[in-house]
């Protein structure tokens, strides 16, 4: 599966609301596979992913409607957890991820995204270390 690196957050802090049924649709049917138990491969890549597919702003292969804005929030999350272009185990990534995010790292890296005011990002990605801020 391929996956935007800022898609390792939205899939974490995803709660049913997107762009469009079909958008959500293929949502829906990725989170639960990466919910899931079993470990799952994704090939992490900073271009159109198996998410970007559904996505009414996707204009054309690695362009989106907001294309600067997510190319940012990609540069961001390959900087702060020093990701590369290559193949992970999805369920060890997002646990590296909630290890080491901050609040700032998250408000800094979210800056812009239309979901993080009204998603449960903080609270799925954070855990405690959001109650505690709040």
């Amino acid at each position: 599966m391929d996956l935007r690196p800022h898609h390792l957050l939205c899939t974490q802090g995803y709660s049913g609301k997107g762009y469009s049924s079909e958008f959500v649709e293929n949502m829906n049917h990725i989170t639960q596979k990466l919910r899931d138990r079993e470990p799952v491969k994704v090939r992490l890549t900073c271009s159109t992913d198996d998410l970007c597919a559904k996505c009414p702003n996707m204009l054309g292969t690695d362009l989106c409607s907001t294309n600067d804005k997510v190319k940012r929030f990609d540069r961001k999350v390959m900087e702060y957890f020093h990701l590369e272009e290559k193949e992970y185990i999805y369920q060890e990534l997002v646990e590296k991820i909630r290890e080491k995010m901050t609040p700032q790292m998250l408000s800094d890296i979210c800056d812009g995204c239309s979901w993080y005011p009204v998603s449960a990002c903080r609270e799925k990605i954070l855990g405690e270390k959001w109650k505690a801020e709040g």
